[in-house]
Formats: C-alpha cells, sequence, structure tokens
C-alpha cells in the first residue's frame, strides 16, 4: 500500500504513505510530537516508524500520511509526518481492527468481532446512517447500541473540531476538553473570541490562546488580548499565592509578557477597572491598601480578580461578625468552674494539661473565633481533643473538618467523633457554590479546623460564612509551614500583629516527643539549626551530591531499603516529598521510576498509556484540580488514591480515593491525575505519612528554603529519610523564605 506518489507544496514535493496506525510508541500531549508504527501492509509484521505531530490519530485508523523520508541514527528509516488525514478502512479485517481498538467507547476486541461478522464491509455505514440497526447483533441491548451511536457521533464531531485545530496547533487533549466545553461552537469559538478560552478551558492559559489567536489574526495590540493578558497575569500571581498585584509590578509584567507599548497597558487595566457595558462586574477591581513591611511607600493601588477581592472583604466582615456578636451558643462556658472542668477532664484523658494548653481550652470554649498554633509534639493534638471532650460534655454540637481526606481522618481518628474535608461539610456544588453559607449554615456550636496553614483565601470564605452567629470557630494549624497552594496567607494574617482574633501559640515540646528524631529535628530546622542524623533511631540521612544518582539512590531507599527493614508497604505507608517536580530528583522523574519498582507492568494486565506515562491497576495518583462535577461533592486538587480498575472498552479507570470514594475517570479526563509514588513538598501539606523520603540536591538549589524542609519533615509519622548533599540541607535551612504574600486581610481584620 506504501505510495511514493508527490504532491506539490509550492516547491517541495511530499511523499504519500498509506497504512493502519498500529501502536503509539511515544506522544507530547503538549505539542502533539508522536513516534507512532504503522503498518504499511507490506506483510511479515513489518511495520514502518513515523514520526511527527499526528494530533487525534487513533490506533486502529486508516491513515493517508503525507511528509518526507528520514532516517534515525539510532532506529533506522523513518517518516516525518507533515499532515495526515483519516481514510476508514475498506476491508472487513480492518474494519475489525478499528472498531476494536478502543476508538468508539462501548466496543472492545469481542463485539468488533460480532458486529463485522454480522454486517461486513457494510458496518461503518450502519453505525453511521443506521445505528438502531446494531441490535440485530447477538449480545448488543439498546442500551449499549445507543452508547455506541453516541460516541461514533462524538468522535466524528470531535475530529471535525481537530481537524481545524490542527492548523492552528493545539494538542489532542486540549482539542477534546474545547468540544466537551463549547460542543458544535468550538469551531466559532476558537476563530472569534479566542482569549475566552484561556477563562472558559481548564488546561489552557494565556499563552496557548494568544497562539490560537495569532493564527486566526488577532492583532497584537488588539484591546482585547491586553486585558486577557493582564487578567492572566493576575491570574498566575494567584497561583503563586497572591491575592493581588501591586498596580506597578501587574502594569511591568503585562508589558514583559505581551510586548506592548505602556501608555496601551495602562489605558486597557484603566478599561479593565470599568464596570461592563451590560452594568456587570468589572475585569478587576483597584483599590489602596497598606504596603508590605520594608516597603518606602506607605500604600500602594492594589489590583485585583474580582473573586479574591470579594472573599477578601467577606471573610474579613465574617470574622469580625463572629466575633463581635452577642449571640452564644456556648453559654455554658462563660462562668464555668474551671478547676472542678479541668478535674472532669483528667478523669477522662488521664494526664494534665500543661499551662499554655489550658490557655487554650479556655479559649476556644470562651471567645468566638480564636486560633491554636504550634509545631510538633508541642501538644496540638491533645489540646483539641481536649476542647472537643468538654464541649461534648456540654451537649455542645461539634463539627470537626480540615482541608484533606487524610487530615480529616487523623482528626476523627483523635477526638473519637466524625471528621470530614470542608469540601464535604460545605457540600459544594458544581460551579463552586455551597449548600451551607450565611442564609443557610451549619447546624454547630462549636466548629474546629485542623491543619488551617492549608486554608486558602477562597475555601476560607466559603467556611466561615457557613458558621452559625454566635458558634464558636477554632483555627488550629502550624503557622510556620509552607502557605496553602491557593492563593492568600490565612493563618498568618489571623495571627498578625494588632490582629483582634485572640490566638495561643504552643510552644513546650513535651518530654516523649523530645525522644523523637522526627520531632528533636522539625523544630532545629525551624531555629535555623542543622538536623541531627547520627545515632537517631527514625531520622537518616544518605549523603550523595550528585543529583541523578540522588534520585536512583531515593527510589532505592523508598522503594527496598525501607520495606525490608522496617516491614513498611512502600505503596501505602512510603511517601517521597520532592523540593520541585523537574529535574532527576523531581516528583516527575521519580514517579516514572517509582512506578517501575512498585507496580511494574505486566503483560496480562491492561494498561493506558497517556503522553509519556501510563496509567495502570495499584497505581498510587493525585488529582492535580478542583473538579466540582466529579464524585459525590467534587474532588479536589491534593486527593491521593489508588486506581482500582482499568476498563480499556469502556475507556475507564476507577480510582479509590483516601476518603474511600470510589471515582471514576473517562480516559479523556485523565490528564487530571498525576502519579503520587513522589509528590512536591506543597502537594504533601495536611497529609501525613509512617515514612518520608526527601531527596535534597543542589539540583533543586532556588527551591530550598526552611520552611520547605520544615513542612516535609513534619509530614512524617515515624520515619524520616533525607537523601542528597550537606550543602544543599545547609541552603535549606539557612534560607527564609522570602517576602509575604500580598495579601491585605491582615489590614482588613484591624477594622
Amino acid at each position: 500500500m506504501a505510495q511514493q506518489a508527490g504532491t506539490h507544496t509550492g516547491e517541495r514535493r511530499l511523499a504519500v504513505v498509506e497504512g493502519v496506525l498500529e501502536r503509539i510508541t511515544y506522544a507530547n500531549e503538549e505539542n502533539g510530537y508522536t513516534v507512532a508504527r504503522v503498518d504499511t501492509g507490506r506483510g511479515a509484521g513489518d511495520l514502518l516508524t513515523v514520526v511527527g505531530a499526528l494530533l487525534g490519530a487513533q490506533v486502529g485508523e486508516s491513515l493517508r500520511l503525507e511528509g518526507r523520508w528520514g532516517s534515525h541514527p539510532q532506529y533506522g528509516k523513518q517518516f516525518h509526518v507533515e499532515n495526515y488525514t483519516t481514510v476508514l478502512p475498506a476491508t472487513v479485517q480492518g474494519i475489525r481492527r478499528y472498531l476494536g481498538s478502543g476508538l468508539v467507547k462501548g466496543i472492545g476486541p469481542v463485539f468488533a468481532d460480532r458486529i463485522t461478522q454480522h454486517f461486513g464491509v457494510d458496518t461503518l455505514r450502519v453505525i453511521e446512517e443506521e445505528p438502531e440497526r446494531l441490535i440485530e447483533v447477538p449480545g448488543l441491548g439498546p442500551k449499549r447500541t445507543r452508547k455506541i451511536a453516541d460516541a461514533w457521533e462524538e468522535q466524528k464531531a470531535i475530529k471535525e473540531v481537530m481537524l481545524f485545530l490542527q492548523t492552528v496547533e493545539v494538542s489532542t487533549s486540549i482539542a477534546v476538553r474545547i468540544y466537551k466545553k463549547y460542543g458544535d461552537a468550538s469551531i466559532s469559538v476558537v476563530r472569534n473570541h479566542p482569549y475566552r478560552l484561556a477563562a472558559d478551558v481548564w488546561g489552557i492559559g494565556f499563552l496557548t490562546a494568544d497562539k490560537i489567536a495569532r493564527s486566526v489574526g488577532i492583532p497584537h495590540d488588539s484591546p482585547e488580548r491586553v486585558k486577557a493578558g493582564l487578567q492572566y497575569a493576575l491570574s498566575q500571581s494567584a497561583d503563586q499565592g497572591h491575592c493581588y498585584l501591586p498596580e506597578e509590578r501587574l502594569i511591568a509584567d503585562a508589558v514583559k509578557l505581551l510586548q506592548v507599548d505602556t501608555g496601551l497597558v495602562i489605558e486597557c487595566l484603566a478599561a479593565l477597572a470599568e464596570p461592563d457595558e451590560d452594568g456587570g462586574d468589572p475585569g478587576v477591581v483597584r483599590e489602596r491598601v497598606p504596603a508590605a513591611e520594608g516597603d518606602a511607600q506607605e500604600s500602594v493601588s492594589a489590583v485585583y480578580l474580582v473573586p479574591f477581592h470579594r472573599a477578601e472583604l467577606s471573610l474579613s466582615a465574617q470574622l469580625l461578625r463572629l466575633l463581635r456578636t452577642g449571640e452564644d451558643r456556648m453559654p455554658g462556658f462563660r462562668d464555668v468552674a474551671w478547676d472542678k472542668a479541668l478535674g472532669w477532664l483528667k478523669g477522662r484523658t488521664g494526664t494534665d494539661l500543661a499551662p499554655e494548653q489550658e490557655a487554650a481550652v479556655k479559649l476556644a470554649l470562651t471567645e468566638k473565633v480564636a486560633v491554636l498554633t504550634g509545631g510538633p509534639g508541642c501538644g496540638k493534638s491533645f489540646t483539641v481533643r481536649s476542647v472537643v471532650e468538654l464541649a461534648r460534655a456540654k451537649k455542645a454540637k461539634v463539627v470537626l473538618a480540615a482541608p484533606t481526606g487524610r487530615a480529616a481522618k487523623r482528626l476523627a481518628e483523635l477526638t473519637g467523633a466524625e471528621a470530614s474535608t470542608v469540601h464535604r461539610l460545605l457540600e459544594l456544588k458544581p460551579g463552586g457554590d455551597a449548600a451551607y453559607d450565611r442564609d443557610r449554615p451549619l447546624d454547630a456550636d462549636l466548629v474546629v479546623v485542623d491543619e488551617a496553614s492549608m486554608l486558602d483565601l477562597l475555601l476560607a470564605n466559603k467556611l466561615v460564612k457557613a458558621v452559625p452567629p454566635g458558634a464558636h470557630l477554632l483555627f488550629v494549624g502550624d503557622v510556620d509551614q509552607l502557605p496553602s497552594v491557593g492563593a492568600g496567607e490565612v493563618l498568618r494574617d489571623l495571627l498578625a500583629g494588632g490582629s483582634p482574633i485572640p490566638a495561643v501559640r504552643l510552644t513546650r515540646v513535651f518530654r516523649q516527643a523530645q525522644q523523637s528524631g522526627v520531632v528533636t529535628n522539625a523544630h532545629r530546622i525551624n531555629s535555623g539549626q542543622h538536623p541531627l542524623t547520627d545515632g537517631m533511631k527514625d531520622f537518616f540521612l544518605f549523603v550523595e551530591d550528585d543529583t541523578e544518582e540522588a534520585g536512583r539512590l531515593t527510589v532505592d531507599v523508598a522503594a527496598r531499603r525501607i520495606p525490608a527493614r522496617f516491614g513498611l508497604d512502600p505503596r501505602r505507608d512510603v511517601q517521597v516529598l520532592a523540593p520541585m517536580h523537574r529535574g532527576p530528583a523531581g516528583a516527575g522523574a521519580l514517579n516514572g521510576l517509582l512506578q517501575q519498582a512498585v507496580t511494574p507492568g505486566r503483560p496480562d494486565l491492561p494498561e493506558k498509556r497517556l503522553g509519556g506515562r501510563v496509567f495502570r491497576v495499584g497505581d498510587k495518583v493525585t488529582q492535580i484540580r478542583n473538579n466540582y462535577e466529579k464524585g459525590a461533592n467534587g474532588v479536589f486538587n491534593g486527593t491521593v488514591g489508588v486506581v482500582t480498575s482499568l476498563d480499556p472498552v469502556d475507556q475507564r479507570l476507577t480510582v479509590l480515593t483516601d476518603e474511600d470514594e470510589e471515582v471514576p475517570y473517562d480516559f479523556d479526563e485523565l490528564d487530571e491525575l498525576a502519579h503520587a509514588y513522589a509528590v512536591t513538598i506543597h502537594r504533601s501539606q495536611g497529609s501525613e505519612y509512617p515514612a518520608v523520603v526527601i531527596p535534597v540536591t543542589t539540583g533543586a538549589w532556588m527551591m530550598l528554603q526552611r520552611n520547605l524542609l520544615y513542612t516535609a519533615v513534619t509530614r512524617a509519622k515515624k520515619l524520616v529519610v533525607l537523601v542528597g548533599s550537606r550543602k544543599a540541607i545547609g541552603q535549606a535551612v539557612r534560607t527564609v523564605s522570602a517576602g509575604r504574600r500580598c495579601t491585605a486581610l491582615d489590614f482588613r481584620l484591624k477594622g
């Protein structure tokens, strides 16, 4: 079938090859670059290697490829694809292969065989024109018939969108997402409003939208482009934790990003700050707020994206409202005999409270809003348990929550009461609205939120809105850990100088905790001292100065040495925490190596390849975006789970999350999942693991900061192993995180 016919493209002659796509060896989801093997019909199992942009091509399809012949020093003869078209197969064998390849959801090899046996070469016409006739095939009921017809239609429509998007160089996964968002309007939106994609479609940032806009002829200095660029710069800064940017910095960032005149950026920013033509919300809000500490100016013009400005105003107002209300849903603690109450508590727990713990218990039960902070081993957990015991003794309704599933489980074990994630507690709905809010508050007298350092501005606002007036709200967390992944520094702002929110900081490390190398070294790191690693039973250092070797050693320690010596399960009990994602000792590379070691491929088990990654049953995975549409109440960034099943015919895998919920993922949703054998330290917040392994290498030099290493070490319950160089550990211990995030919550709380 291979042909050498040339086609003219200007002066260039392109060769043409026809064949069936047998397998995809490698695919880059971002740019569509693919390495594949094609059966050109020459027989003897002789497959041709083709390379190039095969966007949207599926295994089993017959393709007409245009391109050039070339040779690779290692892999030999190759065909470099410049463009391709899909040709529907014409033989029964080709049709059977095409349908059985998993291309159409609901048809696997078994049904492909039955359908082609029944309809022969007429199969594809029947699916296209008379899909109701599929019911003639033994074993195909009306439900599956309808599913196949729908999948065929969707596949056709996506193909059409992809062929258009190919001309503007958009990857397959993004083309599928655009189609899912806009359906038949996809081509129109891409052509006429490309910057909408950045706001509407997850995974498309300004840079991709800008590339598309350029392809469809939108001018470089179009006000639409500049406004989209300004909003992108603000959303980028929110991803780095800032609630706003000072106006001068935003303008400078936008000029650099957009490569346009400063005057045009200033004009477009002014236009964005105005309400839209229909009197709706402006694109941004400008407001003067006090400058950060050490800034020469007293105040700055802060530019916010609207949701962050609203949330900051709302959160500060709600906290002050709760704090100052005359109502009290636990009035029994106003004039309680504390000696008697604490004596009763000792009878329940068998332990006296230390003076600072006692102060924290009294604060939580008498003040409407309070904060409890402190490092590991200082008795935060026991203090929380004491607060809950006393509140329940007075028949108070206690609600316990934490930002992650693991933290909620730990809180439940500690208190013997039910605890849930904040998302589940509020019953967040698609779109992010909560079932509980100011108009429908929670039925609670005391709300305790653990791991409060993880609360970002938007989530904290949703939570505080749902606390009824008169209820007591206690935030518990370690303010020296990394701040939240999302924008804001809520816990730090609540504890800032001049804050009206009462707080207790536990500082005394209890004697039994002093025997733990994990606790001792966490406090040493937090005070700027090197961790002690000699003679420790639960804290080790493997010295390796070479970053690549340190990566390999990290895998060996996590997958083999710790399980062998301590009897821990490498998937369930051991977690690798890397300072960064990239590099030979980064979470990305380590995940690949750990997967090979812990969940290697087996010929009898199905797997799903996506770009350079492969998913298998048993894989440890994590969700990497908030998705309010999945699961009972959404699945959120940082949720961890294990792949429990994988179905190539229905093109779906199932994940059992750490909240014990089974969540299905269609194969075209797998870019929401990442492997989690290794995660970045930022992503590990709020989780606790029996053992953690931390590569600390000079390759991650820019990321090495004290609160990063401190957060990683405090994730471990029993065991910490550092792998890397003493120089890199020294850098981490010495470097105090530079600069606060841009937030004005502390200023607003001062009223």
